[in-house]
């Protein structure tokens, strides 16, 4: 082993990134900086998640006031802190279903692992314990927690670690009718919930086909299936409302969220649970059924300070309404490249967040295509991320012209060096 440092990045080719890391040393607004010096527009907003950019002071006050207050405690039995009640009430409030309940874990692995058990434990409490196969769609992502990479379906994700846990399936990503005739071979009597990202991220940045929501959500409650939104990267404006889900006229059973929740700043997951699904946990009576799952850091005060400021920064500047907004801008700037010959497909169009597929000839001859095309435009400085058989974006909701228009001239020029590589 000759690595130079000890760190072991995750999904990485270690082989490649010991000598040629990007060490990013502070950022501000839409940008960050690397140890040499040099500027970046981070058109990723880091990992999907810094949706309001980098660098903001109501953060770090809020933090090390709550740091000096309280700097940890735990929200088992009987415990509580006050920033995980008031955040939990602010979640609930702007949740679809009046009435919701909020459960938080330490990202968005740990609220997708919550949202399998809970599901498969509300069908034990209703009578119907049977009830716990789970359906996932073909490219999408759940996290890589142990729940998550079975119900994901993306199958490197799963590739050589061993037998996945039974009960898990997955159907088109674009198809309502192939979900109903699963939930039909597998037997209603036998699915507690169906796990559907609003638009797919990290599979590529797959937008649902029109009116596919709606007609899931209705299968889901006509065969009595938990309908799961995983907003993990969808909610805080990314798609220009709270939730992402709640763009569309449909109401899930559950919600997972994070990323966003604090911006990216300290990590925070929360599982938004509706009325239906918490009735009953909370049933007000003496010996009630008890949920028997919690990450040690669920509702960290630290963590939900951090969420409260966050909160307020996206009221007081008006960021959630930008996800769609910027949706048209973004979608104009990455069709720059439309026409080059190396590119098969843009995908953008719906929120604040846009794809740029490589043709299969240049990733067939190259499968290090989609990385060569990331290392182009960071030279050309903007960060991209290599996704799949191409480039995504996913910039910071602060973004505007300016970055757009270095984003759109970067794309054409990186395509340029890719085509002279390949």
């Amino acid at each position: 082993m000759s690595a130079q440092h000890a760190l072991w990045h995750p999904f990485a080719d270690m082989g490649a990134v010991d000598g040629d890391r990007m060490v990013i040393t502070r950022g501000e607004g839409s940008y960050v900086w690397d140890d040499a010096g040099r500027r970046y527009f981070d058109a990723t907003a880091s990992l999907w998640y810094a949706n309001f950019g980098h660098g903001r002071p109501e953060i770090t006050e809020a933090v090390s006031r709550q740091l000096q207050e309280l700097d940890s405690w735990n929200l088992f039995g009987y415990n509580a802190n006050r920033p995980a009640i008031e955040l939990a009430d602010r979640v609930a409030a702007l949740a679809p279903e009046p009435g919701s309940k909020v459960f938080f874990g330490s990202g968005g692995g740990d609220v997708i692992d919550t949202a399998v058990k809970l599901a498969r434990a509300y069908f034990a409490q209703t009578g119907r314990p049977e009830k716990v196969h789970v359906i996932g769609r073909a490219q999408g992502y759940h996290g890589t927690h142990g729940f998550g990479t079975a119900v994901g379906g993306i199958p490197a994700n799963a590739a050589g670690v061993g037998p996945q846990p039974p009960s898990f399936s997955h159907v088109a990503y674009d198809d309502a009718a192939a979900l109903e005739a699963e939930i039909e071979r597998v037997g209603a009597s036998r699915v507690a919930a169906f796990f559907c990202e609003p638009v797919i991220g990290a599979g590529g940045v797959l937008l649902p086909p029109e009116g596919y929501l709606e007609e899931v959500a209705a299968i889901c409650r006509r065969h009595d299936v938990l309908f799961v939104a995983d907003c993990v990267i969808a909610a805080w404006g990314r798609l220009g409302t709270w939730f992402g889900i709640d763009r569309w006229p449909v109401r899930p059973d559950l919600i997972t969220t994070a990323k966003g929740i604090t911006g990216g700043t300290i990590p925070l997951g929360a599982l938004v649970v509706a009325p239906r699904v918490a009735e009953p946990f909370f049933t007000g009576k003496p010996g009630a059924p008890i949920f028997r799952h919690g990450p040690t850091y669920a509702g960290h005060p630290v963590a939900c300070a951090a969420g409260l400021a966050t909160l307020d920064i996206y009221e007081r500047d008006g960021l959630i309404p930008r996800g769609r907004e910027l949706e048209k801008p973004l979608a104009d700037a990455v069709s720059s490249v439309s026409r080059h010959p190396l590119v098969k497909e843009i995908r953008a169009g719906l929120g604040f967040l846009a794809a740029v597929e490589l043709t299969a000839e240049v990733v067939d001859a190259d499968p290090g295509a989609p990385v060569k095309l990331q290392r182009a435009c960071r030279d050309e400085g903007v960060i991209v991320r290599n996704l799949g058989r191409g480039v995504a974006v996913s910039p910071p909701l602060v973004a505007a012209e300016p970055e757009l228009d270095l984003l759109a001239a970067a794309l054409p020029k990186a395509l340029d060096r890719l085509a002279a590589q390949v």
